[in-house]
């Protein structure tokens, strides 16, 4: 049975970057699990056009985005990405920022969508930082209100890491309202104010975790009215996480997924997902949580459907 939501992906996320504590093969990874464990068929998969740099150039600034193009990034640069530079990396993020764009054109269209990759939440407009080259959530928002097919946007970024990019770019932009829970003292160290911050102490468990998330996200919906959402969502509360410090089990992670898509099915919010940040130990831990992120969008999907 299809999808009531169409996912994007391409083949090009994977960046292959071998022995590397971030899993670039995870988007591999969830794209076949969701194939053969029956999940999703071939039709629900849309393949993205890299974002245009008129795109990617309304959130990030064109020097910045000229040294991507030309390789040209000073030796300190490079390092504060934390992977490795090539063509292939610029190829895969231009690829990303079109599938968040892709992703949010379809979610209006149908109410829900996916981008199996994205959320990286932690590039600025001047420096990418942290794994995150370019803001693919920002350019898409941008490029969706460019067109004039949105006004208001939310971010619900529940990745462990605080979404210090998001903060950034939409500091002063009243239409964007960006929401973070995230581990207080983790990466980065440097957290510029997002519209609604959760400050989480080290250790905390699902239930704690789930009742702060929803007293927020009660108070986020009465002062906002978004006309799309887009949900970062990381696997890396998750208790095994190498990066994180939280306590959240699977079961944990997949009633915060369904707490999210239940705000969004209840203000009749189109939704996008985007898969953030996952550092398990075991790789097939952080892809169980991603496609557990899908199943709980395909459940809450057919609630919607229900009118339930």
């Amino acid at each position: 049975m299809a999808l009531p939501f169409k996912l994007i992906y391409d083949h090009h996320y994977d960046l292959n970057l071998g022995n590397h504590v971030f899993p670039s093969q995870k988007y591999r990874l969830v794209y076949e699990r969701l194939l053969h464990g029956g999940i999703a068929q071939s039709s629900d998969f849309l393949s993205p056009q890299p974002a245009k740099d008129e795109d990617v150039l309304r959130v990030h600034n064109p020097e910045y985005v000229r040294k991507l193009k030309t390789g040209s990034l000073s030796y300190a640069e490079v390092l504060q990405l934390e992977v490795p530079y090539s063509q292939e990396l610029i190829q895969a993020c231009w690829l990303a920022a079109g599938g968040s764009i892709l992703a949010g054109q379809k979610a209006l269209q149908d109410g829900w969508s996916a981008n199996i990759g994205g959320g990286f939440h932690h590039a600025c407009p001047d420096h990418g930082e942290g794994f995150c080259v370019i803001h693919d959530v920002g350019i898409a928002i941008r490029r969706l209100q460019s067109d004039k097919a949105i006004g208001r946007a939310m971010v619900i970024d529940t990745d462990v890491h605080h979404g210090n990019g998001t903060a950034t770019i939409f500091a002063n932009d009243k239409n964007v309202f960006t929401l973070s829970i995230h581990q207080l003292h983790n990466y980065p160290f440097v957290k510029p104010p997002s519209t609604m911050d959760i400050n989480l102490p080290d250790g905390v468990g699902d239930e704690n975790y789930l009742a702060l998330l929803d007293e927020h996200l009660r108070k986020a919906f009465s002062d906002f009215s978004p006309q799309i959402i887009f949900y970062v969502a990381g696997a890396d509360p998750y208790r095994e996480d190498q990066l994180g410090g939280l306590a959240l089990t699977m079961q944990g992670l997949a009633r915060r997924d369904a707490l999210v898509m239940d705000y969004a099915r209840k203000t009749k919010s189109p939704l996008v997902i985007t898969l953030a940040g996952g550092y398990a130990r075991r790789v097939e831990d952080t892809v169980a949580i991603h496609v557990g992120t899908i199943v709980a969008a395909r459940d809450a999907a057919g609630k919607k459907a229900a009118g339930s």
